[in-house]
């Protein structure tokens, strides 16, 4: 089974409120629109959400994006061969941007993948269970991915500031 593991942890200081209650109810609508999910989580610290969807309390929060996920992998089942880890705050993530690198990721690809804009690394990426140890304190950015193009699907986009919002939410 492959799950996504959504991380909303973060403080939202530079957004200057919770960005992740006004945007986690799109992300989680992108990532169950994907085929290839079979269960999600989402990680939280600094700020409590409300959602219908599994939720992990990450106490560690502030040590970076690599405890909130690490938290997130450690809340799985052994049953779970790989996750997809999602930003809270990428509110045009694609749904097939998902299928995408969880196809890639079955094909053989590798165990570390992400999707790329333009040939830049973005999200969503994959972690195959045998990447989970090596997730550092910065996260899935420490680890060398295997690059699935997603060009024609667009950016998940990054708010990190109000003005960042897509037309949709301001």
């Amino acid at each position: 089974m492959v799950t996504a593991i959504v991380l909303a942890a973060g403080a939202s200081t530079r957004f200057g409120a919770p960005k992740q209650r006004l945007l986690l109810g799109a992300v989680l609508e992108r990532v169950r629109a994907a085929t290839t999910i079979g269960d999600l989580v989402v990680v939280v610290g600094a700020h409590e959400v409300e959602t219908d969807a599994r939720v992990v309390t990450c106490p560690r929060w502030h040590d970076g994006p690599g405890a909130s996920l690490r938290c997130g992998i450690q809340s799985l089942g052994p049953d779970v061969a790989a996750a997809v880890v999602v930003l809270a705050d990428g509110p045009d993530l694609a749904p097939a941007a998902i299928d995408r690198v969880v196809g890639a990721w079955r094909s053989g690809s590798g165990d570390v993948l992400a999707a790329s804009y333009d040939g830049a690394r973005g999200h969503p990426v994959l972690l195959g269970r045998p990447a989970w140890g090596d997730v550092a304190d910065e996260g899935a950015r420490s680890l060398d991915p295997v690059l699935v193009p997603c060009d024609d699907l667009g950016s998940p986009g990054d708010v990190d500031l109000p003005g960042d919002l897509p037309g949709s939410f301001a």
